[in-house]
């Protein structure tokens, strides 16, 4: 964009470049209007001015020209595994995720509007971006919700109807297969874009195997202690390959509630008094055995964390049906491998109790992967796997429900951290910041006021 003043008979031509501005002067003849044409800027008062770019395209303007995100370039890394996150922001031809675009289009219609004052443009866009965040944080909650259920119902059908857990996860994997309709029905195709199959089978193959991994280890732990395990392993790890990987860092405020949480999870590990103060001799193969389990669990925290990374580098390539689809073929594939491995005896369901609840256990298991998968779009992995934490104390409370026993006091005080740090984690992110909007609401009327247009 080039504008042209007048300054006593010299011609001053400028240069707007979204990071520099480059003013030349040079000597011309006297400016003499020619007849029938008239170039006028409109300014401050004049009818026309208020009409501005909209709120959503001076975000991205302050994000390319800020002096943070210069500096945090001049540190960046030659190359990253997934690949820089520069290249990925090119969407001319991508397709958008499922669900994960109607935020910023709801944002970008919300402030687009003409004849609309800066303050309508920024309330306008601050409720949309407000409404998105709700909404990804309910599908948050509700998937951690849904993974409590999911121990619940393993550990029942284990018990109850002899049902092992690799068994279920391969039902689980052969009717959620059933998803392939969705991208189908999209035009997608199902092994993902070209020039990312590659990166969407290793995102498969991780989450299948982080799962295979986790329903292994209920076979030698506790169910209670496998599933806390596998959560603290997912969230530390995640926060790391996160950073190591795509270069994506945790604020302040998080990483302390995340830490927070960690601990309280920590605490829910403790061994009780008869397990510490037991003076009997340790048979080693229940000792191999436990060590074995221990170890199943942080493996499938290592291949989770892995595997939410590396949707967060897909995520506007690949939409949450194809995710899914790619989630239950690989499935297909390793849950009856492991079930060789590990010799793990095939129990089929037989009464109607049994049947409803594998049909409940892969409804559950459907909802809370689309809601840590449509949250993968928009927050941080740590923040999606600190939010899923909720699921230790929701199964603590539903398997007191069913199969009463009385908790540990370490037990209950990790369980009350764990809720407070997500319940605050929850309220940072939904809050208003009014010195944020404050000081982008200053920046967005410096510009506008400025001479150069």
């Amino acid at each position: 964009m080039e504008s042209t003043h007048l300054l006593g008979g010299s011609k001053k031509r400028v240069k707007i470049h979204p990071h520099t501005v480059t003013a030349k002067y040079a000597t011309h003849t006297p400016y003499s209007p020619q007849p029938g044409v008239h170039t006028h800027f409109p300014q401050p008062g004049d009818d026309g001015y208020d009409d501005a770019p909209s709120f959503e395209d001076f975000g991205s303007f302050l994000e390319e020209t800020s002096d943070r995100k210069q500096l945090t370039e001049s540190r960046k890394w030659p190359l990253t595994l997934f690949g820089s996150k520069d290249k990925d922001k090119d969407t001319s031809h991508r397709p958008q995720a499922a669900g994960g675009g109607e935020g910023s289009e709801g944002g970008a219609k919300a402030a687009k509007g003409t004849g609309k004052g800066v303050g309508e443009q920024l309330a306008s866009f601050g409720e949309a971006s407000v409404s998105a965040s709700r909404l990804t944080w309910v599908g948050l909650l509700g998937a951690a919700l849904a993974h409590g259920c999911l121990i619940v119902l393993t550990r029942v059908a284990s018990e109850r109807f002899s049902l092992g857990p690799l068994f279920l996860l391969l039902v689980r994997s052969i009717v959620q297969l059933l998803s392939v309709v969705v991208p189908l029905s999209r035009g997608e195709n199902l092994f993902g874009p070209e020039g990312y199959r590659l990166r969407l089978l290793c995102y498969g193959v991780s989450y299948s195997l982080s799962l295979c991994c986790a329903y292994a280890s209920l076979t030698f732990v506790s169910p209670g202690n496998a599933t806390t395990t596998w959560r603290l392993a997912t969230t530390a790890l995640s926060a790391t390959l996160a950073f190591l990987l795509l270069e994506e860092r945790l604020g302040l405020a998080d990483g302390i509630t995340i830490a927070a949480g960690l601990c309280g999870l920590g605490l829910v590990l403790l061994p009780t008094a008869d397990e510490s103060n037991s003076d009997s001799p340790t048979d080693p193969v229940v000792f191999w055995r436990g060590a074995f389990g221990w170890s199943l669990s942080a493996l499938a925290g290592l291949w989770m964390a892995l595997a939410l990374v590396g949707y967060r580098s897909l995520k506007e390539r690949v939409g949450v049906g194809t995710a899914l689809f790619t989630v239950s073929w690989t499935g297909c594939l390793l849950a009856p491998a492991s079930l060789v491995l590990l010799q793990e005896g095939w129990s089929w369901p037989t009464s109607a109790p049994a049947l409803g609840l594998v049909l409940g256990l892969v409804v559950c298991s459907v909802a809370a992967f689309l809601g840590m998968t449509h949250a993968l779009t928009r927050l941080h992995p740590a923040l999606v796997s600190a939010s899923q934490s909720l699921e230790v104390p929701l199964a603590m409370l539903l398997h007191l429900a069913v199969l009463p026993v009385a908790p540990t006091a370490p037990e209950v005080v990790g369980n009350v951290m764990v809720l407070l740090s997500v319940g605050w984690l929850v309220a940072m992110k939904l809050l208003p910041s009014r010195g944020a909007s404050r000081r982008q609401r200053e920046e967005y009327e410096e510009i506008l006021d400025s001479p150069i247009k």
